[in-house]
């Protein structure tokens, strides 16, 4: 329980603010060994990852260290929950130069930023994008779980006009280039003057450039020494799953003076070690609206999901790999995919994840068989060109665009998109979400968005092949998110 006085030797736990990203836990030793358990995970398929095999990672993530007792400030509501859990009791201790660990902002109200979202821009917003925001400016750390097309950007928006109105600086911080310019837009198209209060870094653009909000790809500055993070009062960071690699660990952990740390998110990848890393790094998560709730709402387009399942001919594999090879060169069941895009009607995005034995191949294929406008985008066209190519989608309504997974299943908004058709088979539960969020936004004249999932059978008795089940995985996922889906079993065998 959280002791209420000033009675700290009778404490079993004192947790104070060390900085804006770690707090410190003072207890005795069994405690801090208990904590340590509690706040260490065994990280899925580690078995799988060369440091393991070498025998030098256990396979481990340990957010709490016993040896100084440091734990990451956005673990404090896990930490209090623990403690109930064990009957510990636990006082905060304050720092007289970061505060309490429990602050909030008592002067935020839900009407209130009701009243200010409605002033900074001509958009209607919806009732879950003004929670969202009130829950950033209330606590100061959260992370935001809502879908893609569920008007992010709008939220990120509020939050930095909100901080910039009351002299902070912002630094957002996003995955990719493409991003950048796609959240610099937006903020424009909101009724910013954008290019007077945002700054846009990547590709070797001025680092030191003094603006109000800085717009950033991580890869950009996480080699940016602390000093440089300190002009900022507020980090967001949008897709905020991508942020469990150590350089975007790094950027947070850099900015060690920064309160207000907000993080976005479409989906997370349903691991507890997943979760919580993210809200270590920028707080409680918060599910603000799903998918099917914004379908029934109108505000985005229904879906239709269609599984083909391909009946291949017995065989196995020594690996996974082995079976991927197999099927990205499988000239008939490429060429049902050829057959399936000629078939469509409407703006068809085609997903891949190997560029030169399975991308190029097909963009050969289809672009050789239709008079359709057919684009190919990869991680080597650059972020001008992705742009024009989205630019030019929006006023086509017939065009393909071969794609892979990297470049366009996060950040690219093409309201004109009916279809999408997953070429490469995928076991990510995020790139599942995030590449299905690509079809759903509205447009005129798009009554239903369609995703063809294809998935390949070449079981046998109770063995199934490596990509069969992570088929029956997204299947899950389809069921979890309460999507119209159908299974459509492939006669002909390949």
């Amino acid at each position: 329980m959280l002791l209420s006085g000033r009675n700290l030797e009778v404490a079993d736990i004192k947790l104070q603010k060390k900085n804006e990203v770690f707090n410190v836990i003072t207890t005795e030793p069994h405690i801090h060994r208990e904590l340590s358990e509690y706040f260490t995970f065994e990280v899925p398929e580690a078995k799988f990852m060369p440091l393991y095999r070498k025998k030098v990672w256990d396979g481990k993530i340990r957010l709490y260290s016993p040896g100084n007792g440091e734990i990451y400030g956005g673990l404090t509501e896990h930490l209090l929950h623990w403690c109930k859990t064990m009957r510990y009791t636990l006082e905060y201790e304050d720092n007289k130069f970061f505060g309490m660990p429990d602050a909030m902002n008592k002067e935020i109200s839900l009407s209130g930023v009701r009243t200010f979202m409605k002033g900074i821009t001509k958009l209607e917003p919806r009732n879950y994008q003004i929670y969202g925001v009130y829950e950033a400016l209330k606590y100061n750390r959260k992370l935001l779980l809502s879908p893609t097309a569920s008007g992010k950007s709008l939220m990120v928006y509020g939050i930095a006009r909100w901080h910039v109105a009351n002299k902070r600086k912002v630094l957002l911080i996003v995955p990719t280039t493409s991003l950048v310019e796609q959240m610099y837009k937006d903020f424009e198209d909101y009724g910013w003057n954008a290019e007077k209060h945002c700054h846009k870094i990547y590709s070797g653009q001025d680092k030191y450039k003094d603006s109000n909000v800085v717009i950033t790809t991580w890869q950009s500055i996480y080699k940016e020494p602390r000093k440089w993070f300190e002009r900022f009062d507020c980090v967001i960071g949008d897709e905020a799953h991508l942020f469990k690699s150590k350089s975007l660990t790094k950027i947070m952990t850099k900015c060690h003076n920064v309160k207000y740390r907000i993080g976005f998110t479409g989906t997370l990848d349903g691991t507890q070690t997943h979760q919580w890393i993210l809200e270590g790094l920028f707080g409680p998560c918060e599910q603000l609206v799903k998918t099917k709730d914004l379908m029934e709402g109108g505000h985005l387009t229904p879906l239709k999901v269609k599984c083909l399942v391909l009946k291949h001919e017995w065989g196995t594999f020594d690996s996974y790999h082995d079976e991927i090879d197999y099927l990205i060169t499988h000239p008939k069941r490429n060429n049902l995919i050829k057959n399936l895009v000629n078939d469509l009607d409407g703006n068809t995005l085609v997903l891949f994840n190997y560029v030169e034995r399975h991308g190029e191949p097909l963009y050969e294929m289809i672009n050789n068989s239709t008079e359709r406008k057919v684009f190919f985008v990869h991680g080597g066209v650059d972020v001008e060109d992705r742009e024009e190519v989205r630019r030019i989608t929006e006023l086509e309504s017939n065009a393909v665009i071969i794609a892979s997974y990297g470049t366009f299943s996060t950040g690219i908004n093409i309201k004109k998109l009916h279809n999408v058709i997953f070429a490469s088979p995928s076991k990510s539960r995020i790139r599942n979400l995030q590449s299905i969020g690509r079809v759903l936004r509205k447009s005129k004249d798009k009554h239903v968005a369609t995703l063809y999932d294809i998935a390949v059978d070449i079981t046998r008795g109770e063995w199934k092949n490596f990509t069969y089940k992570h088929f029956e995985e997204r299947v899950r996922i389809y069921q979890e998110e309460r999507f119209d889906y159908e299974i459509i079993k492939v006669r002909s065998k390949f």
